[in-house]
């Protein structure tokens, strides 16, 4: 089978339909986030050893996402190791009452496969592609990449200690990166995809792979990411300070937000 578009849609499918059904028994939609990074994790394994090339741009890609993915699991797993359900699909599943298992069905797992299908779409061209060498840029993509990777790793694990700790119960977390941006983990997600889209650049049909870091972006600036978790402070005298000096994305020192 050498369609990717066709092996990716596929897998997915799959993967999030198992998911649901886990998902079911647990009683709990927020795996699926957990989930998120695996299911990637499959597909460019999928794709890598369906095509059989093994072409080093291949490799590199492949690696870069097991590495991302592997970590962002990882990390939710211990976020929510013993909380219960996250707050979000908390939510939803009071409001959804009886319709709770087709919504989350269409509205959950499989809506995040649409996206995880939207996102994986540099992946897709680079298995399609018969190009062998590395390039300039796929190194310089790979540079973008390791940037990313280290303000989400970082920020997560600043995060996650300051939360640990039950001094800071009630406080808002503006240390470490947090200090220069609001959500350092979301713009290394971003910039990280957005250094996949330049190694991908180099297998070709740019115009298609470059639908994958603007779209991440988008949501996460607008709709899952940044816009949702800031929603949940609203009325915090202590956030509303730290919006009028830090920067909700991009990192900028202090007084240049």
């Amino acid at each position: 089978m050498n369609n990717v578009y066709l092996i990716s849609a596929l897998y997915i499918f799959i993967f999030m339909n198992f998911m649901y059904l886990l998902a079911l028994r647990l009683k709990d939609n927020s795996i699926v986030d957990i989930g998120w990074g695996i299911g990637f994790i499959i597909v460019a394994l999928a794709m890598l050893f369906d095509r059989g090339t093994f072409y080093p741009r291949q490799l590199l890609i492949t690696a870069l996402i097991m590495l991302w993915g592997l970590r962002l699991a990882l990390y939710i797993f211990m976020r929510n190791k013993g909380k219960g359900e996250d707050f979000r699909y908390k939510q939803w599943r009071n409001e959804w009452g009886k319709t709770i298992y087709w919504r989350s069905y269409l509205q959950v797992f499989m809506l995040q496969g649409a996206i995880m299908f939207v996102i994986a779409l540099p992946l897709m061209q680079v298995n399609a592609s018969n190009s062998s060498e590395l390039l300039p840029a796929d190194f310089i993509g790979a540079a973008v990449w390791l940037i990313g990777f280290l303000f989400e790793a970082l920020g997560d694990g600043q995060m996650m200690r300051f939360k640990n700790n039950p001094a800071n119960k009630g406080r808002i977390m503006r240390y470490g990166l947090w200090k220069y941006t609001r959500h350092p983990n979301y713009f290394g997600e971003a910039l990280l995809w957005w250094g996949i889209f330049i190694v991908a650049a180099g297998a070709g049909n740019i115009f298609i792979s470059i639908i994958s870091p603007i779209a991440l972006t988008y949501l996460l600036l607008k709709v899952s990411g940044v816009a949702m978790l800031e929603k949940k402070y609203t009325g915090n005298p202590e956030y509303d300070e730290y919006i009028r000096t830090t920067s909700s994305f991009v990192p900028m020192l202090k007084g240049s937000k």
